[in-house]
């Protein structure tokens, strides 16, 4: 994987680059922590449990309202990941795909608590975080992709046949590397899905939903990111099903008003594309971020995944100050989120500058450790 070429940043470019990092991070948590309490539930059930309009707020989870899944909590950790890789660039050890397995991995350790030793301080900031200690219905494709040192590629995946959203739903992060071009982003989004989930459709949708952050990120319009998704899955082996779910979203949008039941013909949301399809349906169809959402949220299928991806991409394209106060008031880890997003964005904004020497010495290096 060659090295992308840099940016120079003015200041404007710099505050809508964070503003929409952050966007897309906390957007993609509130739709998870929107999801949570109801993601097993079909549509007849959540109206049940909730009223004729569904859900419309967080409603409890895990003991709390505002509780996020391991969605975020590995999307903290891709974060965490691509931030090292680029600490790492100038060592001459620059591998993306396996500093965000390490960083997987960092998650994985959360999972099982192995003691004193998971927390020690050379690990990084991020696997301090007594919250993340919890486990929120990982995949299980997740677990068992995550459950030892070797690492899955292309040529050799982890679990051949898991087809689920569980690698998809923490790729947005991909898709926040702007200096990056599209293509880079989709193998790179491709190879880290293929850690856990092995089959074609799952980390290929994987690397549509970064392309398509990615176009958000840079300022361009959600039809353009899902165009070039389209184009850049064309040649790939087994890209059907992805793209054949993508066109279903596009088409659904010319079929008039948005509701529950056009989200349902998407299809369940079980597979990775139709968890993509209802997020980009519902993106594309949205007033605004509470709309969108909530369309996500209300349908028989995964809500907790669908909405997390849906989140993602209107934070991404709105930016942060489009998402609801009253949600990110009550959202877990809200503190860590924007401190790891901020972070990112100071990494890809300044890059070498908070490696050299003089700023070692202020932390940098001890919060995201080269080795």
């Amino acid at each position: 994987m060659s090295s992308p070429s840099g940016a120079v940043w003015g200041r404007a470019e710099q505050q809508d680059f964070r503003s929409r990092v952050r966007g897309s991070l906390l957007g993609g948590a509130i739709g998870d922590a929107l999801g949570a309490g109801v993601s097993a539930l079909t549509l007849e059930e959540i109206g049940a449990a909730h009223g004729p309009d569904g859900v419309t707020d967080f409603v409890p989870a895990y003991g709390r309202r505002g509780a996020i899944t391991a969605a975020t909590q590995l999307t903290l950790f891709t974060v965490d990941g691509l931030i090292r890789a680029q600490v790492r660039r100038d060592t001459g050890a620059w591998h993306p795909p396996t500093d965000v397995h390490r960083a997987h991995l960092r998650w994985a350790a959360t999972q099982r608590d192995w003691g004193p030793d998971v927390r020690r301080k050379d690990n990084g900031w991020l696997a301090q975080e007594e919250w993340l200690y919890a486990r929120r219905d990982p995949a299980r494709s997740c677990l068992t992709g995550f459950g030892d040192d070797i690492m899955g590629t292309l040529d050799r995946p982890k679990n051949p046949t898991a087809r689920d959203a569980g690698a998809l739903v923490r790729s947005a992060p991909f898709g926040l590397l702007v200096g990056w071009e599209p293509q880079l982003v989709c193998q790179l989004a491709v190879e880290c899905a293929a850690q856990t989930h092995g089959h074609p459709a799952a980390y290929l949708s994987a690397g549509a939903f970064a392309v398509i952050v990615h176009a958000l990120a840079r300022a361009e319009s959600l039809d353009t990111g899902v165009q070039r998704a389209l184009a850049l899955l064309a040649p790939r082996p087994g890209h059907q099903p992805v793209t054949e779910a993508l066109q279903r979203a596009l088409g659904t949008v010319r079929q008039g008003i948005p509701n529950p039941g056009r989200v349902s013909a998407l299809g369940e949301g079980r597979a990775a594309e139709d968890t993509l399809a209802v997020a980009v349906y519902c993106a594309l169809v949205s007033e605004d971020i509470r709309h969108g959402l909530r369309l996500a949220v209300n349908h028989d299928g995964p809500s907790c995944a669908t909405a997390t991806l849906c989140g993602s991409l209107l934070g991404a394209l709105h930016g942060e100050t489009a998402l609801p106060p009253a949600w990110l008031a009550e959202l877990e880890g809200r503190p860590a989120l924007l401190e790891i997003a901020d972070d990112f964005a100071m990494e890809m904004t300044q890059g070498p500058a908070l490696h050299s020497p003089g700023v070692t010495a202020s932390g940098w290096l001890a919060r995201y450790p080269r080795g």
